[in-house]
């Protein structure tokens, strides 16, 4: 099954000077698949920033390097001679870097900032409701540099940061 991502440009109406450049700059994206799991869930959306610098551990929005129309999500790991190497957090999903190399800066397009999770079905009660209001957004990670380009360590570096804020958020 082919990776995916919607996209949606430029939110809210016509306003002029800096906010106008800035709305035209930000979008949302929609996560199709697994590959970037536990980080992103299908389904989730991404506020994202076009023509944003892309950081080693930053989730980038790029497009597929032998099918240019389509979009996926990845993480940025490094720089290397040809591009960028990216891969997803989810080690059993292999479309990413480790299949197609080093990503050319010019396939990527967006750098996404927050992560927007949707409510899981309806909800009649108030219970069910207040701790998806808590996770639903939340800022994306950016990973530190200097780690392994593989994607078991992206994975078992990612679980271990996101356990650890996941504790730090529940010791408040």
């Amino acid at each position: 099954m082919p990776e995916r991502v919607r996209e949606s440009r430029g939110y809210g109406q016509q306003r002029s000077g800096a906010l106008s450049g800035l709305l035209k700059r930000i979008g949302l994206a929609e996560v199709y698949n697994p590959s970037m799991l536990p980080t992103l869930r299908p389904g989730d959306r991404l506020v994202v920033k076009y023509g944003s610098r892309v950081r080693p551990g930053a989730v980038v929005l790029l497009r597929h390097p032998l099918q240019h129309d389509l979009l996926i999500v990845k993480r940025a790991v490094e720089r290397r001679s040809g591009g960028w190497w990216v891969v997803g957090d989810n080690s059993q999903v292999r479309n990413d870097s480790r299949e197609f190399g080093a990503v050319p800066d010019d396939l990527m397009v967006a750098r996404a900032w927050v992560r927007l999770r949707p409510p899981r079905g309806p909800q009649r009660s108030l219970r069910p409701v207040l701790p998806w209001v808590f996770s639903a957004v939340r800022p994306l990670v950016v990973l530190p540099a200097g780690r392994s380009g593989t994607a078991s360590a992206s994975s078992s570096s990612l679980t271990s940061l996101l356990s650890r804020l996941s504790r730090r958020l529940r010791a408040r």
